[in-house]
């Protein structure tokens, strides 16, 4: 243990750490309290700033894996190299007090992190974001064995954890009900970079974007949405809507329900059923394995009134995309069912309203028609999409509603992941 009132804390994530924002957020939190914190993780994307910056945080990043093209074999390497490597990591870095770890993966993160816990005396937490098996099951089956093993794991760890956090009230339900695991809900709330910004913050945003996105500027030098007058920066009247969407582009977003969405938004403009629908700019940030598959289906559609760009933004620039925005879109699908999409809290932290796709739990976060929409097909999407633009930027009608959810976002926006945090997750810490 250390000797004086801070611990030695390490944070671990068999994943991208720069693409795993709630575990950032778990490691600022830390250093903040004055904890020592080791983290260890891939390091294929920057961090947020104030995560790299953070004098009491220390990395130690896992090597990526090569890939071997059978896949059973692949699985079987890759288990064995990530097992050696976080081993060796855990071993160099300071002996922590305690260790947190996401899961997923379960395979081989918790199995590692809870031998080498119990053989130093650390105390072991885990963060449930999801279950590793229903992931795993999307590729495979539920009837698979490594299901069934990964099941496995994450029960005996689970079971025997020293304290765990999950992300739902029904995660929590279920974690207690199916496995006998007592967990305590720790909400994914926006941190402060993730507010409303002012038009000047906009437009200089914009410019900022239009360096790499031609299509985001007009000849003038300006904007497509908005423009200096007089030295005063005005929305542009006949700006295009802009919808945003992020993603990791795996298997449990299906994009082909946004891709449908927004060739009918075409096909209405095109066949003179909507002529009060403004062009749209459609940005769909993130990384991915499928982000190649679904890029080469949209210059396949060659829109004329809809454009979509894929952007992969600094970790600052992307809350300004989030509040340039009109609408949101979260396709988030949750394998379990039972976890909610930080993409949807990033964007309520915005003030930007959200059309989320239906699960079971997710009226833990989006209300339809009261801060958000919930759709469940590309039919309901398309017409949300359509309602939202029609007589854009005009219709009185609309700007009610919208007027409406931001009333309600801005109650939402009371409590972010600072206060959250220290309410729920501090006390496991102290």
């Amino acid at each position: 243990m250390s000797s004086d009132n801070s611990k030695n804390v390490c944070v671990v994530v068999l994943g991208d750490l720069g693409r795993s924002p709630r575990m950032q957020y778990h490691a600022l939190s830390l250093a903040e309290m004055g904890q020592k914190v080791d983290v260890i993780a891939y390091g294929e994307t920057e961090p947020m700033e104030e995560v790299k910056t953070a004098p009491l945080l220390y990395y130690h990043y896992l090597l990526p894996c090569p890939n071997i093209p059978i896949k059973i074999v692949n699985y079987a390497f890759k288990t064995v190299w990530q097992t050696l490597n976080l081993l060796f990591l855990l071993i160099i870095a300071r002996n922590p007090d305690m260790l947190i770890v996401q899961n997923p993966p379960a395979v081989p993160a918790l199995l590692v992190c809870w031998m080498f816990c119990r053989i130093i005396g650390s105390k072991l937490v885990i963060d449930w974001h999801n279950y590793g098996h229903t992931i795993l099951a999307m590729s495979l089956s539920n009837s698979n064995l490594l299901v069934h093993m990964t099941k496995m794991v994450e029960r005996f760890v689970g079971r025997r954890a020293d304290y765990n956090f999950c992300v739902t009230k029904a995660m929590r339900h279920d974690l207690a009900t199916t496995w006998n695991i007592i967990a305590n809900t720790l909400y994914d709330k926006p941190p402060l970079r993730f507010k409303p910004i002012s038009l000047k913050e906009k437009h200089e945003f914009l410019l900022e974007l239009g360096k790499a996105y031609k299509e985001v500027l007009c000849t003038d030098g300006s904007t497509v949405f908005t423009t200096l007058v007089d030295e005063n920066i005005q929305l542009r009247p006949d700006r295009p809507g802009m919808l945003v969407s992020s993603t990791s582009w795996t298997e449990d977003e299906d994009f082909s329900i946004l891709l449908s969405a927004l060739q009918d938004y075409e096909d209405h403009i095109i066949n003179g059923n909507s002529s009060s629908l403004p062009n749209l700019m459609c940005f769909i940030t993130g990384k991915g394995h499928l982000k190649n598959y679904y890029c080469n289906l949209i210059k396949e559609r060659n829109w004329h009134h809809v454009t979509v760009i894929t952007p992969w933004l600094e970790p600052h620039h992307y809350p300004l995309m989030l509040a340039s925005a009109d609408l949101g879109v979260s396709l988030h699908m949750s394998s379990s069912g039972l976890d909610l999409p930080m993409k949807v809290v990033d964007m309520f932290g915005c003030g930007l309203p959200v059309c989320a796709y239906y699960f079971k739990c997710l009226y833990e976060l989006v209300e339809h028609e009261k801060n958000g929409y919930i759709f469940m097909n590309s039919d309901e999407l398309g017409k949300q999409i359509q309602n939202w633009f029609t007589r854009f930027p005009n219709n009185e009608e609309q700007k009610e509603i919208e007027r409406k959810f931001k009333t309600a976002l801005e109650a939402y926006q009371k409590c972010r992941w600072r206060e959250n945090w220290n309410m729920i997750a501090a006390p496991v810490f102290k």
